[in-house]
């Protein structure tokens, strides 16, 4: 008879994987975990855009997870998921290793899904991850260096238009951050920037539609005009084909074409083919595929199993794929495997959304905190990266509590109807907590103070 296996696996090293790894150690979990993830990096996605654009550094951005859980106990294997047994509580690697557990995480997010357009997943750059980021940006400076070279004017005009699929948050991010630095570089080799194009676009009839950051819509129309590259946004654009030189779309039922040398996939995701795979019947996944969770973030038919992030459907309850969500989870996750192991109660996974962070260009973005105001420009960015920088995981001897989202009462005790730019500054304190926030909130007291004395 073989003797009981008590060792938790985790895989997927998204936030959810990761955070509920860090939690597990800082908690000093009585059992083994050990994490598992098809790459070396952890990569911080609502970052990717300033890892890309250069305003920040790898470390901070796509750290190693060897790095990151150092000193934890968390062992790191690096290895893709084939296959999952449920049954036999086993995970299957490609390497052809395999792990046994007590408890099982599933954490591995969801993937880039093209739609059946022909040509997409061939011809387009998604922007997804570490190597997409510095795939993407070798093309265009490739490209923006062939157009330098190039006397034929209308080869420079594809050369120097970029077309990028999808107006969700990350159509309307990518285009703005490139609106604002893509005149930068080609100005560097010589050329003219206002030969620069960026079209937006979207299916639908207008961008952020059905979007976590609809309530922004109207602030991101009017700063994506204000790029140093105003962006073209086509909507109604139902994009058909994707060649190495043009993006065909249906436009009012005619066929367009716009000519370019790039096209950025930013227009949906799938559910992982390893989840989509799992013994789990329809009744028991939400519309989207997803298997559905119980309050506690377990399988219905599998309560040894825990799923986050993409990885769960919640009943009648729809909760945005944000890092403050995942971030959330896998804390919660981490407090029930703990509870699990100690013989205590579980307890329901409360997750309080803080708002939604929107970038707009660089330095530039759009915040709608708690649902009650909206902030835009410099001080949003502010807020954006004071609030992203407290969620950036480190390694575990500098793990703090304090990063947790701080009690949604204690914000509003410090909110009422006026003085919105003390709630601002007020917002980043709290929202970016500790130090970041304190930097944060001084920089803007100071861009307040300076208002008052223009006005």
């Amino acid at each position: 008879m073989n003797s009981p296996v008590y060792q938790t696996v985790i895989i997927g090293g998204g936030f959810t994987g990761l955070f509920t790894a860090l939690h597990l150690a800082h908690e000093h979990y009585p059992r083994s975990v050990i994490l598992i993830d098809k790459n070396e990096r952890f990569c911080f996605k609502p970052l990717l855009y300033e890892y890309f654009d250069g305003e920040m550094d790898t470390f901070q951005v796509v750290p190693r997870f060897s790095e990151l859980l150092k000193g934890s106990g968390v062992i790191f294997v690096q290895d893709a998921v084939q296959s999952i047994d449920l049954h036999q509580r086993a995970v299957k690697l490609a390497s052809g290793n395999s792990y046994k557990y007590s408890n099982l995480v599933l954490a591995l997010g969801s993937v880039t899904t093209y739609h059946q357009v022909e040509g997409a997943k061939e011809n387009a750059f998604p922007f997804w991850t570490q190597e997409d980021a510095i795939a993407l940006e070798r093309h265009l400076r490739d490209r923006l260096q062939l157009a330098v070279q190039t006397e034929d004017s209308e080869e420079r005009r594809k050369l120097l238009t970029v077309g990028v699929v999808g107006g969700g948050s990350s159509g309307v991010e990518i285009a703005a951050t490139l609106a604002d630095f893509l005149p930068h570089w080609y100005e560097v080799l010589g050329g003219n920037s206002s030969e620069i194009r960026i079209v937006l676009l979207n299916h639908g009839k207008e961008i952020l539609n059905d979007d976590i950051n609809n309530p922004l819509r109207p602030i991101a129309e009017k700063e994506l005009q204000k790029r140093r590259i105003p962006i073209e946004i086509l909507t109604g654009a139902e994009v058909t084909t994707i060649h190495p030189n043009a993006i065909e779309y249906k436009h009012n039922n005619q066929i367009k074409t716009l000519a370019t040398h790039t096209a950025i996939w930013t227009a949906g995701t799938s559910v992982h083919p390893v989840i989509k795979d799992l013994p789990i019947s329809q009744e028991h996944r939400d519309h989207h595929g997803h298997p559905l969770v119980t309050p506690t973030m377990q399988l219905l038919d599998f309560p040894e199993v825990f799923a986050g992030g993409d990885c769960a459907g919640l009943p009648d309850n729809s909760l945005p794929p944000t890092a403050q969500v995942a971030y959330q989870q896998g804390a919660n996750i981490a407090h029930n495997l703990k509870a699990i192991a100690l013989g205590e109660e579980l307890k329901p996974v409360k997750v309080n959304t803080r708002g939604t962070l929107l970038k707009l260009g660089v330095n530039n973005a759009a915040a709608n905190l708690f649902n009650v105001f909206e902030v835009a420009g410099e001080p949003a960015h502010l807020i954006r990266h004071a609030t992203y920088l407290t969620l950036l995981p480190t390694p575990i001897h500098d793990f703090k509590a304090a990063t947790e989202w701080v009690n949604e009462e204690i914000f509003h005790q410090h909110l009422n109807s006026q003085d919105v730019g003390k709630k601002v500054v007020q917002a980043v304190e709290i929202v970016g907590a500790g130090v970041v926030g304190i930097l944060a909130a001084r920089k803007l007291l100071k861009m307040l103070g300076d208002e008052d004395k223009r006005d």
